[in-house]
């Protein structure tokens, strides 16, 4: 079971897309199941997790709907105010409404103006909560906001975490120390996962792949090939490169770890931590 544990849709029709503009050239379209099944289908992947693109709980409806309309989304990761007081009832009211999709929730906190949001202690019961319920916790984060991650870890410790896009290191900029170091703390903490996507925007149309492989031979050294998810991201991704480029890419980077952790990175570990239903 290969699973992409990263990607989107969205349709310009709606609202919710504030970020999406023309000047994205390569973005500004809909992107909806019918232009991914052949791409999954070409790489042969059978189940992805739906992730949000927009802070509002009316778009993760909407990718609801989108999941019911095709066999291949096992999951899904939405969006509501954590800032709420009404935060456990509307997140218990979503995923009933999710037909057993829902499986985490993601506040964008790389589009916050307070980097320190994250380990506020006015979100303390929204946390608990979160860590009480079944679902996971996305951490959308560049490098700057991992010690207050760390901090909200250390106030929550059973809050379940995987770090999206590596945390979305320099490689543009070819900066891996100081990425990798502060990574290296929350990788020591078990229940924290990373997933491997979003790299090849972060190095940049014209990246190489001895540009990008240290990045990514880094993240399987710090979390093992137990906590490692691979995703997509498309389409964000068609901003660097196309979907089997990058599949193709994160192969070959990992095919030295065996056939055992291929079948970890590229599903197990994204069906365990997401506690996907397996199909057939």
């Amino acid at each position: 079971m290969i699973v992409d544990a990263h990607q989107h849709f969205w349709s310009l029709q709606r609202p919710d897309y504030t970020w999406l503009t023309p000047e994205l050239a390569p973005l500004y379209r809909d992107y909806l199941p019918q232009d991914l099944q052949p791409l999954l289908a070409a790489s042969g992947v059978q189940q992805t997790v739906l992730v949000q693109a927009a802070a509002t709980e009316a778009e993760t409806r909407y990718l609801c709907e989108l999941a019911g309309q095709c066999g291949f989304v096992a999951g899904i990761v939405g969006w509501v105010d954590m800032a709420r007081d009404d935060f456990a009832a509307r997140l218990e009211a979503l995923g009933s409404s999710a037909a057993g999709r829902l499986k985490g929730i993601r506040p964008m906190l790389q589009d916050l103006d307070d980097d320190t949001w994250v380990a506020a202690p006015a979100l303390d019961g929204a946390f608990e909560a979160l860590a009480q319920s079944t679902l996971a916790f996305d951490a959308l984060v560049f490098p700057r906001h991992l010690p207050w991650l760390q901090q909200r870890l250390e106030r929550t410790p059973g809050l379940r975490v995987v770090i999206d896009h590596a945390a979305k290191p320099p490689i543009a900029r070819g900066e891996i120390d100081s990425w990798r170091d502060a990574l290296a703390p929350l990788a020591r903490r078990e229940g924290v996962y990373c997933k491997l996507s979003g790299l090849l925007t972060e190095a940049g149309p014209d990246w190489h792949p001895a540009q990008v492989r240290p990045f990514i031979d880094c993240v399987v050294s710090l979390f093992g090939t137990e906590r490692v998810l691979w995703g997509s991201d498309w389409p964000v991704l068609n901003l660097a490169a196309d979907y089997p480029s990058w599949f193709e890419l994160a192969q070959a980077c990992l095919a030295g770890h065996g056939t055992t952790a291929l079948e970890r990175i590229f599903g197990g570990n994204a069906g365990h931590f997401y506690r996907l239903a397996q199909g057939d």
